[in-house]
């Protein structure tokens, strides 16, 4: 039993001295260095123009990025668990390909594809259409690497639920947009909140794709973490950490609100 204790303890302590080390301590280094020169340089770092357009080039990518996922991840994992067909498995290989792709190598592939040396590139040009080193490449981006995160969150869920009550309602003469808002919807909404959650927290993170494709112009098409890059190399770290912290609130923001969709996922789950 003692033996059992000091396990136990040493497991405990183990894990609190990780966390503190890897999570802790930079959070509260950033806040350190943030704060470094006072609250008015911290405001005045984040209510700059460039920041500000920073800032809002994030949300932009991120809300986009979320809604388009949202639709496609609700279909996809309809489609995955609701019907049998040829190349079932196929699909879902292919949608989980940005987990095992680097962001760096997605972002050449855009680059490829609609940049100069693509053949599509003539016709873009024809029709003024920029995409690369402009804002519609960092949404494609964005979209691209969160792409799986709503599929994953939902196929377990849906699977679990089975196709009875569907196929009742389907039989009793439901429309399928009917199945959906008052079978399928009602069971599934904790798990796609929980899937939009980890969708939202990866899009506003993204830098490697988002790097590659956006041509570092700046105020134009930089989003925070490029921001806090640049701001960083030109040694002005008091404003990088200062952008850094809005990151760091919405990360906290995002971690809560995980929290509370699992917590009521659970409670649901342990109800029935």
């Amino acid at each position: 039993m003692k033996k059992d204790k000091l396990v136990r303890i040493s497991l405990i302590f183990l894990a609190v001295s990780f966390i503190f080390i890897m999570l802790v301590l930079p959070l509260l280094l950033v806040a350190k260095e943030a704060l470094a020169k006072g609250f008015a340089v911290y405001a005045n770092s984040l209510t700059e123009g460039i920041a500000v357009k920073a800032m809002i080039l994030t949300l932009e990518a991120t809300v986009a990025a979320v809604l388009f996922n949202t639709i496609f991840g609700v279909a996809s994992a309809w489609l995955l668990t609701k019907y049998d067909f040829k190349g079932k498995t196929f699909l879902a290989s292919i949608i989980d390909l940005p987990f095992a792709i680097s962001p760096v190598v997605a972002g050449l592939f855009f680059i490829m594809l609609f940049g100069r040396m693509s053949p599509l590139y003539p016709f873009l040009q024809a029709e003024h259409i920029k995409i690369v080193f402009a804002i519609p490449g960092i949404i494609l981006a964005t979209i691209f690497v969160t792409l799986p995160f709503i599929t994953r969150e939902l196929v377990p869920v849906m699977e679990a639920q089975g196709r009875d009550e569907e196929e009742a309602a389907a039989s009793m003469g439901a429309d399928g947009f009917t199945i959906f808002r008052k079978i399928t919807l009602p069971n599934i909404k904790w798990a796609l909140l929980y899937g939009v959650t980890l969708c939202t927290a990866r899009a506003m993170g993204e830098f490697g794709a988002v790097s590659v494709v956006s041509g570092h112009i700046r105020g134009k098409t930089n989003t925070l973490p490029l921001h806090i890059e640049i701001l960083y190399n030109e040694y002005n770290f008091t404003a990088a950490f200062a952008v850094a912290s809005v990151l760091v609130i919405f990360a906290i923001i995002i971690l809560i609100v995980r929290n509370y969709i699992e917590w009521r996922s659970k409670k649901k789950i342990s109800a029935v």
